[in-house]
C-alpha cells in the first residue's frame, strides 16, 4: 500500500494511503489526536482514530488538485493516469491551497527561507508562455505545486518587483493567472469585477493586472497566506465542495454539487460567526447575479481557518461570464429555482430566502444596496468591455425591485 504523510503547516497530522484498487484512505496520527491544539483537516474529516475510507477521504484530497485541461496535461507530463489522485498528490502536493502539504513517507518539510528560485524577466515570460503546455510547471525539478481549478495558474512569491518560484515545501504568496487565448479580455473582466466588489464593500482577494511578455495576467494576493515572524505562514482552508463532501467533478448543482440552501446551512452550522458570514454569502450571490457570473459554483466559495475561527473566505474568481455569448448562462447554483443568470429577478431571491429560512426584507434590502451601490461606483472603476452590461443589469434589477414593491 502506497503512503503519503499529510502535513498541516509543516506538522504531520496523518497518512493518506492508496490500496491496490486505487482507493484512498486517510488516518489521523495518534500524536496529532493527542495534541490540545489539534484541528480537523475538514468538516467532513472530524478528529477520530478511525480511518476514513475513499468515500469520505477523496472529496477533500481530490479537491486540492487541478481539474480538466490542466490536470490532463499534468498527467501526460508526469506519465501517470489522469484519474489517479494519489499519484498526482505524490508528485505535485508539496504546495497546495491552504496549509496542507503531502510528502512521501519519511520526508520532512524543507526549511522555507532557502527554497526559492528568483526569476528574471526572461524566465518569467518563458514560464508564462509555457503554462498552457506545462501547467504548474509539472515535472520541473524541485517544484511540487498544486492548485485546484481548470484555469492555468502559477503560484509564486512576490516581494516588491522580485518574482520567485517556491521550491519544495516553501509557501507561495501570490497566484499569477495568464489570460487564455480562448477568452480574450478575461483578465480585464476579472480585475474589473473584483474591484467592483471591493468598492461596494465585499470582502475580496486583492488582484492587480500585470503584462508579462505581452500576455495580460491577473496577479492575486493569496488570502490563505500571512506574514509571520519566521516568514510566510499558511492558513488552512477548504472550498465548499470539500467542506460538504463533494468531489471536484461534482462542483455544479446540476451534477450533484452544492446548492444555495446547503451553503447557507453550512455557514449556520460551521462558521464561528454565522450571522456575518451568511450575510456575506447572500451579498456574494446577489453580486454574481448583478455582474452576470453564471459560473459561481461550489469550489468558488471557501472557508478559511485561523486563530480558532472558521470564516467565509474572501471572494475570488469573480467574472462576468455573459461577456462571452458562447458560454452557458445556466447558474452553477440555482437561486429560488431560477436557472439562468439572465432571468433572475427579485421573486427568485424571495423564494431563495424562504427556502433558506432568511428574512425577505433583509435580502431585499441587500439587493437594493448592491444594485444602487454598483450603479454609483461602476463609472469610477477602470473601464472594462463588460461595464455597460453590468450597469444595465443593476438598473434592471433595481427597477424590478421597485415595481414589485408597489
Amino acid at each position: 500500500m502506497s503512503t503519503l504523510t499529510v502535513h498541516l503547516n509543516g506538522m504531520p497530522v496523518g497518512t493518506l494511503e492508496q490500496d491496490a484498487s486505487g482507493l484512498l484512505r486517510f488516518t489521523y496520527a495518534p500524536e496529532w489526536l493527542e495534541r490540545d491544539d489539534a484541528v480537523p483537516l475538514s468538516k467532513m474529516l472530524p478528529l477520530s482514530p478511525d480511518p476514513y475510507e475513499n468515500q469520505h477521504a477523496r472529496p477533500f484530497f481530490a479537491g486540492i488538485l487541478p481539474e480538466e485541461g490542466p490536470r490532463a496535461a499534468i498527467a501526460r507530463i508526469l506519465g501517470i493516469s489522469e484519474g489517479n489522485d494519489f499519484a498526482m498528490l505524490e508528485r505535485i502536493g508539496g504546495e497546495c491551497a491552504g496549509a496542507v502539504s503531502l510528502l512521501p513517507e519519511g520526508l520532512q518539510p524543507l526549511h522555507v527561507e532557502s527554497r526559492t528560485r528568483v526569476l528574471d524577466d526572461e524566465e518569467l515570460v518563458s514560464i508564462i508562455h509555457e503554462l498552457p503546455r506545462r501547467p504548474l510547471m509539472a515535472g520541473e525539478k524541485g517544484i511540487r505545486l498544486s492548485l485546484a481549478g481548470a484555469q492555468d495558474k502559477l503560484p509564486v512569491i512576490i516581494d516588491g518587483e522580485t518574482v520567485a518560484l517556491p521550491l519544495g515545501n516553501t509557501p507561495s504568496t501570490h497566484i499569477i493567472k495568464p489570460e487564455p487565448e480562448r477568452f480574450p479580455g478575461l483578465v480585464a473582466n476579472e480585475a474589473f469585477c473584483m474591484e467592483l466588489a471591493r468598492r461596494v464593500g465585499l470582502n475580496v482577494a486583492e488582484a492587480t493586472i500585470r503584462l508579462i511578455g505581452g500576455t495580460p495576467c491577473i496577479v492575486v494576493t493569496r488570502y490563505d497566506r500571512e506574514a509571520g515572524p519566521a516568514g510566510t505562514v499558511r492558513l488552512h482552508q477548504e472550498d465548499f465542495c470539500q467542506t460538504l463532501g463533494r468531489p471536484p467533478e461534482r462542483k455544479y448543482q446540476q451534477e450533484g454539487g452544492p446548492t444555495v440552501r446547503e451553503c447557507i446551512a453550512l455557514l449556520r452550522d460551521w462558521s464561528t460567526t454565522p450571522v456575518l458570514d451568511i450575510l456575506a454569502l447572500v451579498d456574494a450571490l446577489i453580486f454574481n447575479v448583478l455582474i452576470g457570473n453564471a459560473d459561481a459554483h461550489g469550489k468558488n466559495y471557501s472557508m478559511i481557518y485561523a486563530g480558532g475561527t472558521r470564516r467565509l473566505a474572501p471572494l475570488y474568481d469573480l467574472v462576468s461570464t455573459i461577456a462571452w455569448p458562447g458560454l452557458s448562462t445556466r447558474l452553477a447554483m440555482s437561486i429560488g429555482h431560477g436557472k439562468s443568470v439572465n432571468d433572475l429577478n427579485p421573486a427568485h431571491f424571495k423564494r431563495m430566502a424562504e427556502e433558506c429560512d432568511l428574512g425577505w426584507p433583509m435580502v431585499r434590502d441587500r439587493i437594493r444596496r448592491l444594485a444602487d451601490g454598483l450603479g454609483s461606483v461602476i463609472a469610477t472603476v477602470d473601464e472594462a468591455a463588460v461595464w455597460e452590461l453590468v450597469a444595465q443589469r443593476c438598473e434592471r434589477m433595481a427597477t424590478s425591485l421597485d415595481s414589485r414593491s408597489k
